[in-house]
């Protein structure tokens, strides 16, 4: 009997995961939905980013859905002995929906080697409010820029789920890459769909649905059984580190607080420098929160106050180093901490796929 079949077995026995930890078994990163550095409550944007790692799209129609954050009550976590805290919920209205619409949510995983040619399981958690409605999902081996045509399909058939939280579970041998060039940022994306009309390709059996669907504990492993879930590393330190390797938020949340050194390397230019907390996955691009004396230069004895700051092109996936030329007066030299001056300050740094 395999170790899966193993972890499996004792899942359906206890309900909840198993020692010992596999650290890596899932390739999905928070997938219970534990961090959320985006501080993410709800949203009608698609493309925009949820809960850490997880995003969602869809198109072709003029009222698509509404993506939000949960929280569990206690006790009522779908896995017993896993108290997790969040869920994602889903609610579609599909006003002007036609056979191309689609809404899914969906992780991009690094790499586009990874389960290449080998069977693998998706799975998790999932209810809607009514009725049994369809739930698909595709995978999308993507190669990259500069690399091969990405390479589209479905991810075992359409299921129907119930009212109630119920594991599922789809299956696939992943194509081969032998032949493949891989290049610059290749990836393996997979999408949970909850709409699709006939025209969506191979997932169009899904169909047009107006419903509440809810998901949570969201696996992706090799083999074909849905063994106990688990985290990507185990910890929540360590899930917090996984995603701050694609994103990572800089922000104190208070007034008056340090966020680096910065000092003045002319009379009109003023940098901003810290070490990042893991090594991203590429030089990250960077969104400074801006507003009038948003941050603080602490100069000895005086004080100078800027409303934003640019990503320096010396600033790498280790540090970064931001500037601000327009608004800096000083005199060049010296070393200042440099701190925020309004609770709304922040700067996020992101390498995402």
């Amino acid at each position: 009997m395999s170790r899966s079949r193993n972890v499996a077995d004792t899942q359906d026995n206890n309900g909840g995961a198993v020692p010992p930890f596999a650290a890596g078994k899932n390739k999905i990163i928070n997938g219970d939905f534990s961090i959320n550095q985006r501080a993410f409550t709800s949203t009608t944007s698609i493309s925009t980013y949820l809960y850490d790692r997880f995003t969602w799209s869809g198109g072709s129609f003029s009222s698509g859905a509404t993506v939000s954050a949960q929280t569990f009550t206690p006790g009522t976590a779908p896995v017993s002995g896993y108290e997790s805290t969040n869920y994602l919920r889903m609610v579609t209205a599909l006003v002007g929906a036609g056979t191309s619409t689609q809404i899914y949510f969906l992780q991009r995983i690094e790499d586009v080697r990874t389960f290449a040619g080998q069977t693998m399981t998706v799975s998790f958690w999932a209810k809607a409010n009514s009725g049994t409605p369809n739930l698909g999902l595709r995978f999308n081996q993507n190669f990259g820029s500069g690399g091969s045509s990405s390479v589209f399909g479905l991810t075992g058939a359409v299921t129907a789920i119930s009212t109630s939280w119920v594991r599922y579970s789809f299956t696939v041998t992943l194509p081969s890459i032998s032949g493949k060039t891989i290049g610059t940022g290749s990836y393996l994306e997979f999408r949970i769909y909850i709409v699709a009309g006939s025209a969506v390709g191979d997932v169009g059996a899904v169909g047009l649905q107006d419903n509440t669907f809810d998901f949570w504990g969201v696996q992706a492993e090799a083999g074909s059984v849905a063994t106990a879930f688990q985290t990507a590393t185990g910890t929540l330190a360590g899930e917090l580190a996984a995603c701050q390797r694609y994103y990572y938020l800089h922000a104190s949340t208070l007034s008056n607080r340090a966020i680096g050194m910065g000092c003045y390397v002319s009379s009109t230019s003023a940098v901003l420098g810290f070490n990042l907390p893991v090594t991203m996955r590429v030089t990250p691009t960077a969104t400074v929160a801006s507003g009038t004396d948003y941050y603080k230069l602490d100069k000895t004895p005086t004080e100078d106050w800027v409303n934003d700051f640019s990503l320096a092109t010396t600033s790498s996936n280790r540090y970064v180093l931001l500037f601000n030329n327009t608004q800096a007066s000083g005199t060049a030299g010296g070393a200042f901490p440099v701190f925020t001056d309004n609770a709304s300050a922040s700067i996020a740094l992101s390498a995402e796929l």
